[in-house]
């Protein structure tokens, strides 16, 4: 089943990790894809990709903690394609800080995390109301729920996340537009590899401290959360709206 044909999608941090995944998955099951990301390089390695496949797509170069960039990546969207159906807000900076953290950290990890997502979800959401219905996926975290050592700043804005999820789908209800988000826990991704270097682990040792923490004992891939958020996206999930979807392997069972 296509479960997406006919639907166009903007995926923010649409070039790497769940984003990739996201956009390469949403291509697959018919979606027109907007990748909007600040990797250039990457973004169009994954566009090339999409195209090769049959699949439609574009590239737009986006610093969703830019309203300027956000308006003109809602413009190239509508340009390309005339509407948005779907919304997955994937885009964040992972600032990984504890009380220490600078107002500079602060300003990073908010501006993009929580205000980028504020923004996009605006601009979206304006459109939608156009056409009745549409739908938004956030990407909050089990770090929305749980306290980890030195993750004060990144959690503050999954919490976040989390909170304007429900806040949006009240909001937005009655333009026919649904707002869910999805709380993944360890997802091997390229920023899990940066995390790697900057405190000295090896993957088999990343692995071997990360995979204990679920109870299916392994690390997840982002093409797992990718379905999940197809799912959500999907008419599959038509009565579905203001909550979240763990994709964590039993990490908050615990």
């Amino acid at each position: 089943m296509i479960r997406l044909t006919g639907k166009t999608a903007i995926i923010t941090g649409g070039a790497a990790g769940i984003g990739e995944a996201t956009s390469l998955l949403f291509a697959e099951e018919g979606a027109q894809v907007v990748i909007a990301d600040l990797n250039e390089k990457a973004g169009e390695e994954i566009l090339e990709t999409i195209r090769k496949q049959g699949g439609q797509a574009v590239f737009v170069r986006t610093d969703i903690s830019d309203e300027m960039d956000v308006k003109r990546m809602r413009d190239s969207c509508i340009s390309e394609f005339g509407k948005i159906d779907v919304l997955v807000n994937n885009a964040a900076t992972f600032v990984l800080k504890g009380l220490e953290a600078t107002v500079e950290d602060w300003h990073r990890s908010l501006d993009t995390n929580v205000i980028g997502t504020a923004l996009v979800s605006r601009y979206a959401a304006d459109e939608m109301k156009k056409n009745g219905k549409g739908t938004i996926v956030n990407l909050a975290s089990i770090s929305s729920f749980i306290a980890q050592p030195n993750f004060v700043t990144y959690s503050a804005t999954k919490a976040a996340i989390l909170q304007m999820t429900r806040n949006m789908a009240l909001d937005l209800a009655s333009f026919g537009i649904r707002v869910n988000c999805v709380c993944p826990g360890t997802i091997l991704t390229r920023a899990s590899y940066d995390h790697m270097e900057r405190v000295g682990l090896t993957l088999e040792e990343f692995i071997a401290e990360e995979a204990p923490k679920h109870l299916l004992k392994r690390v997840g891939d982002p093409r797992e959360v990718a379905y999940a958020i197809l799912f959500l996206a999907s008419d599959e999930a038509s009565f579905i709206t203001g909550t979240h979807l763990m994709v964590d392997g039993g990490y908050i069972a615990i």
